[in-house]
């Protein structure tokens, strides 16, 4: 894993159900920034790994995403998958401005009106799956259209073009060199459709998100055109990748540990709080996302770090920091709350959590509510996952009722 130059090789490849990437977890525990190398990007960049480094790069504003646009950036896919204008790589001023318009499509209160929607949602696909009688693809039925459905829904995108867009952003996560022109093309087409829908909007609105983040307002500020469609895009890719990815994982850790599944069937008010501690523990994804550049001179966490430098940060290992977390490598149901990394940290923390967490305890509760009798329908080194994204998650779930 590692060269002469003290440069570690980081493939990040490791797809093995949710166990902890072991390349990850060595260098976690040296306890110190360490130089990587990724599959892609013309340099290598420096990996930080504790809670509180983690929490410095993620708000320090020497370290800027903005200025990685125009670098072939380290990074492990071979087309980047953010566009030069979306949320996740502007800084302050600029970022704060675009989430707090934008955010206010995703307050709680917001979520809260939108719940009953998820919920029907859910009912619908549910009910589709008890139809089809047991065993059932609980990927296929649940976790794989909810998020997605959800997302395009609330974004107002009718439904003949749902299929299509899915299959536009499954090429944009895959990992292959060979997808770089797919990837590019899709991304192309997703940007031109939502530029499209939000022209539509701002002539005729509707109760849709588009409509309502053209309506948000500080003072006489708003979110022009592109800031709008690329804010769509975004919204559709993490719509698609974080709780299509969670629900799946989630499922799985409740139908291969019994305790758990019985934990919540005995507490069901505790949910929230125990998908909080699934989501601290889950490897989400593999090894990292957007790096950042040093702007200048950084000392960060023991070391010197030149400005042109690129910077790396891992969620998973921050989410398994034994000093913020006790035995933070087991997943305690008990475990008191605290704030995790799963959806980011500081400027570009998720704006659309509230929405995220809703779709998680719609789909868990009503699951574990309707299907009691819920387990796996086999052995569980026979599920499948999946090796050709950024993401860890079951390619499929089988079970039965």
């Amino acid at each position: 894993m590692t060269a002469d130059n003290e440069t570690n090789i980081c493939p990040f490849d490791f797809s093995e159900a949710l166990e902890f990437d072991p390349v990850l977890a060595d260098l976690m525990d040296r306890d110190a920034p360490t130089r990587i190398r990724l599959p892609y990007g013309d340099a290598d960049a420096w990996l930080i790994t504790g809670f509180d480094a983690v929490k410095q790069v993620t708000t320090d504003h020497r370290l800027s995403r903005a200025a990685i646009i125009g670098h072939d950036y380290p990074r492990l896919t071979p087309e980047p998958i953010v566009s030069p204008e979306s949320i996740n790589v502007m800084d302050p001023p600029h970022s704060s401005r675009v989430r707090q318009l934008a955010s206010q499509a995703f307050t709680q209160q917001q979520v809260d009106g939108m719940r009953s929607r998820i919920i029907w949602l859910a009912d619908v696909l549910l009910d589709k799956m008890e139809e089809d009688g047991s065993p059932a693809d609980l990927v296929q039925y649940l976790s794989n259209p909810l998020p997605q459905h959800t997302i395009l829904d609330l974004l107002g995108v009718e439904q003949e073009d749902w299929p299509k867009m899915q299959e536009s952003v499954r090429q944009l996560l895959v990992v292959g060199a060979g997808n770089k022109e797919a990837a590019a093309s899709a991304k192309a087409d997703l940007t031109a459709y939502f530029a499209k829908l939000v022209e539509q909007r701002r002539t005729s609105p509707g109760k849709d998100l588009i409509s309502a983040m053209a309506a948000a307002r500080d003072g006489e500020d708003q979110l022009d055109d592109r800031e709008l469609a690329v804010m769509a895009l975004t919204l559709t890719l993490s719509g698609q990748d974080t709780a299509t990815c969670q629900i799946s994982d989630i499922a799985y850790l409740l139908l291969t540990r019994p305790e758990l599944m019985e934990h919540l069937r005995r507490r069901p008010e505790s949910l929230t709080d125990v998908l909080q501690e699934m989501l601290r523990h889950i490897p989400f994804r593999k090894g990292i996302g957007i790096p950042r550049v040093a702007l200048e001179d950084v000392e960060l966490d023991g070391v010197q770090i030149r400005a042109g430098e690129f910077v790396h940060v891992s969620y998973l290992t921050a989410n398994r920091d034994p000093k913020r977390f006790p035995d933070s490598h087991v997943l305690d149901p008990d475990r008191p709350y605290q704030p995790h990394m799963t959806f980011g940290w500081g400027g570009h923390r998720c704006i659309a959590v509230p929405l995220a967490m809703a779709e998680m305890e719609v789909a868990i509760g009503r699951l574990l509510k309707r299907f009691p009798g819920l387990r796996l329908a086999v052995p569980p080194e026979e599920v499948r996952w999946d090796t050709e994204t950024i993401r860890r998650f079951p390619l499929e779930l089988p079970v039965a009722w």
